[in-house]
């Protein structure tokens, strides 16, 4: 392809790949559609691509997917509304049984889509905290001192990443201990 620049929606033909739609733009390459090879990305500066209709390029870039993950922080930060997590599959209509060691306690059965609720929101709540933390007008040595006992919880939450159907999803520790 040449050095002009191809609109989103520009219809290409690659000579490995074949038909195609230009669904985004990058800074170095075409994220492309292809009729039967799916998605794949080719750099914007490639020579071997026809292109069969060229859509204009608007004078700015920016993606609905940029929009997107700019739109999900501004809520995370700013409010106390929650997004939907997937429970994992495999857990779906289980049910989370506690069996006390003392015999004369009854066991305790909770469904465990009303317990993954509770530790999704335990998750929502220390982001929400780490937020306004960062947020704050303490000193920067608090800040890292409290970031830290953050950083440790969600540490010790990871136990319940079994739960979650997206990896993305997870709690995550410090990673250096």
């Amino acid at each position: 392809m040449s050095e002009t620049l191809f609109g989103i929606g520009s219809r290409v033909k690659h000579p490995q790949f074949g038909l195609g739609v230009i669904i985004q733009i990058r800074p170095d390459a075409y994220e492309i559609t292809f009729i039967e090879q799916g998605t794949r990305h080719i750099l914007r500066d490639y020579q071997g691509m026809e292109i069969i209709e060229a859509v204009e390029t608007p004078s700015d870039l920016v993606s609905y997917e940029m929009i997107e993950k700019s739109f999900i922080r501004v809520l995370r930060r700013f409010s106390d509304l929650q997004e939907t997590i997937a429970l994992g599959s495999k857990w779906t209509g289980g049910k989370l049984v506690m069996i006390p060691g003392d015999k004369d306690l009854k066991e305790k059965e909770i469904p465990i889509d009303a317990f993954f609720h509770k530790i999704v929101m335990i998750r929502d709540r220390m982001r929400v905290l780490e937020q306004k933390l960062n947020a704050s007008a303490i000193t920067d040595e608090e800040k890292v001192e409290m970031q830290q006992y953050i950083t440790r919880i969600y540490g010790s939450l990871t136990t319940f990443n079994v739960l979650f159907k997206n990896k993305e999803d997870y709690f995550v520790g410090d990673k250096s201990a």
